[in-house]
């Protein structure tokens, strides 16, 4: 005589496991904090894109990952807490306050890296973008405005620069990887994509008109 089998109630049935990409997209982002995330096929991991604006900052080994015209972006590392970021501005300064700006863009990517354990006497950085890659705007020297700028704010606040790769005609690809304080960078073709152009001619219509060295980086 053959018994029926009770069912199981459903809240005794564990629910499946969320993918991480899930639950990065479902919670709630500071202001100013990047949020696109997806799948790189290439790369074979979970990333995170970082826009003009943005920054992130996280221990694990999600890819940061940004494109660079006369842009900067600023990577920094705790070798002690092994948490690290990327931000992304495109002026050293300007009115009114935003991730745009690079005073501001510093201190939002250097308050959440403290925020999760961080210590400025730790910190470590490497350095990307400020290139030439708009025909016409040498004389607003955007980009070289904003490589002295990152090195000079860098270098009051006592964060060494392991490595860095700026100036010179190239638009980057940069991937850092926060767990390890890893960055790769890739030197893109003179074929810019469209949004990277347009990029740097909005930096180059607010900047108002004033008066290159390797590290150890490796190619993606």
């Amino acid at each position: 005589m053959s018994v029926a089998a009770a069912p199981v109630p459903s809240s005794a049935v564990p629910a499946p496991p969320r993918s991480r990409l899930a639950e990065l997209k479902q919670k709630r982002r500071a202001p100013g904090e990047a949020s696109f995330f997806y799948y790189d096929a290439a790369l074979k991991n979970d990333a995170v894109k970082v826009l003009p604006g943005e920054y992130f900052v996280d221990d694990q080994d999600l890819l940061i990952m940004t494109t660079l015209g006369s842009c900067i972006a600023a990577c920094l590392w705790d070798r002690h807490a092994r948490v690290g970021g990327l931000n992304h501005f495109m002026l050293p300064d300007g009115a009114g306050q935003g991730g745009r700006y690079g005073a501001y863009a510093m201190e939002m990517l250097i308050n959440e890296m403290m925020k999760r354990g961080a210590s400025r006497a730790s910190m470590e950085a490497k350095v990307f973008g400020g290139g030439q890659v708009v025909a016409g705007m040498h004389s607003l020297n955007v980009g070289e405005r904003n490589t002295t700028f990152v090195i000079d704010y860098l270098k009051a606040e006592r964060i060494p620069i392991m490595s860095r790769d700026v100036l010179g005609p190239h638009a980057r690809k940069v991937c850092f990887l926060p767990a390890s304080g890893k960055a790769m960078i890739k030197r893109l073709a003179a074929t810019h994509p469209e949004e990277l152009l347009a990029q740097d001619r909005v930096a180059a219509q607010r900047a108002a008109p004033t008066s290159n060295q390797g590290g150890s980086i490796d190619l993606f």
